[in-house]
């Protein structure tokens, strides 16, 4: 089965054209996404309550831990179907993404389950206290007991559409459920609604999870005589070259994810210390922080297919001229937003919620935050590349690197010197950093293929 219009747009149609046409829905959907993940906070910020913004804040980590399992199964699965399909290996691109949606499905139900059995001492770690624990037992009880599965089928069932180019479908998937998340919000949460506060929450999460995996199954089937993603049972297996494919690029994303939620909980378990407002402002700030970081991070996503496609068909030129065109828009968005964060951040916070205290300690956040965003950006675009060519030694460095040397140990010692604030400024300390060793090993990477196109040399 051939898809010359696949073909054409991997191959042929001008850079800028190619890479905006994968990029824009990508983003549009990271865009959404992240306006999603917000509308709990919004909402759940109009309560006026800080116990019922922090349970929203102190389950985050759990949340985000769901990404082990999407960067495992899906990033990993994705890289390999759209390096199988610039190498024309059809049949390898199928049994790829049979294997990672079964694979994701099995590890969202026993992430339920493992939750579920070990909840108490979950609660424990993530920094809550007998004040926040109940409103945060009830948000996780539909996000993660009831939303596991759905949730993580839904990222991965879009990263196997995305594979193939059709980026656009990917982020229809994913939008769809995030725009009716944020339509059932405000009815679960608010007093003139069913009043569920922070649970209300969590149950319109779960729902709309499980209307995106309904997209997905259903534009799967509608497409199966035109499309390579293939979840039929007869196709899943346990084949060495798909599996540790799939593995190499897939572990250290998994790892990279685990030192995130790592990094976060740190974060708030030093938060918590200060009370509730300190801990439901760290939320606020981080969030509205990630608006931006998502944008770019779905920028550099969209192009992973072509980057991917012209690695494995050798088309080296177009993959560096790729690169360099997503790094240039990406740092340059960036950096207008850090200036207005930076400038307007008490405003920023206020949308979020009315309390002086909040807006005090958000708005202190919210400036630290901010001003490492344009060097996150060539690590995302690094990682990304790393990803998408199958280096996954080279994007597991990063992620230790970030993370183990950087990151965590800088919210240690900011926090000694400048007590909470100094929280707000370990990103920036880190992706100095990360940002200066990104832009080496990239040219390093395009040196070497433009000097031999030694492709095992580079992995």
């Amino acid at each position: 089965m051939k898809d010359k219009k696949k073909e054409y747009l991997f191959e042929s149609v001008p850079i800028t054209k190619a890479v905006l046409t994968l990029a824009i829905p990508t983003v549009i959907s990271a865009l959404v996404t992240v306006l999603y993940n917000l509308a709990d906070t919004y909402f759940v910020g109009m309560l006026n309550d800080p116990i019922q913004n922090s349970a929203v804040t102190l389950a985050a980590p759990l949340l985000l831990a769901f990404n082990a399992v999407n960067n495992l199964f899906g990033v990993g699965t994705s890289s390999m179907m759209s390096r199988a399909l610039g190498a024309k290996d059809f049949e390898t691109v199928s049994k790829s993404s049979a294997f990672g949606f079964y694979c994701s499905l099995f590890f969202g139900i026993v992430y339920s389950v493992v939750y579920t059995l070990f909840s108490g001492s979950f609660l424990t770690m993530l920094g809550a206290d007998p004040q926040t624990a109940p409103a945060t037992a009830e948000y996780l009880k539909w996000t993660v007991t009831f939303g596991a599965a759905p949730a993580i089928l839904n990222v991965v069932m879009a990263y196997l559409v995305r594979s193939e180019g059709a980026t656009l479908h990917a982020s229809i998937g994913t939008m769809s459920g995030c725009i009716l998340n944020m339509i059932l919000d405000p009815f679960f949460v608010l007093p003139w609604g069913l009043d569920m506060g922070s649970a209300g929450a969590g149950l319109a999460t779960f729902i709309s999870n499980v209307f995106s995996c309904g997209y997905f199954f259903v534009l799967i089937f509608v497409r199966r005589k035109k499309t390579y993603v293939c979840i039929d049972p007869k196709k899943f297996g346990f084949r060495k070259n798909i599996v540790l494919g799939i593995f190499a690029v897939g572990i250290p994303a998994c790892i990279q994810n685990l030192l995130n939620v790592t990094g976060m909980t740190v974060l708030n378990n030093f938060t918590a210390d200060f009370g509730p407002d300190a801990v439901a402002a760290m939320g606020i700030a981080y969030k509205v922080n990630m608006v931006p970081m998502n944008i770019s991070w779905g920028f550099t996503q969209g192009i992973m297919p072509l980057v991917s496609y012209n690695f494995s068909s050798g088309g080296y030129t177009r993959m560096k001229k790729s690169v360099f065109l997503a790094a240039k828009i990406s740092i340059g968005f960036l950096a207008v937003v850090a200036a207005v964060f930076f400038i307007f951040s008490n405003g920023v916070i206020s949308m979020f919620m009315e309390n002086p205290e909040v807006i005090k300690y958000g708005g202190a956040f919210l400036k630290g935050m901010c001003l490492g965003l344009p060097f996150l950006c060539l690590d995302f675009l690094a990682v990304n590349v790393f990803q998408a060519c199958g280096m996954g030694g080279k994007s597991l460095i990063f992620a230790v690197m970030r993370k183990i040397v950087l990151e965590i140990p800088a919210l240690f010692i900011l926090n000694a010197l400048f007590p909470l604030y100094g929280l707000a400024y370990s990103q920036l300390a880190a992706e100095v950093v990360l940002a200066a060793a990104a832009v080496v090993v990239l040219l390093r990477i395009f040196k070497r293929l433009d000097n031999k196109g030694n492709v095992k040399k580079l992995q």
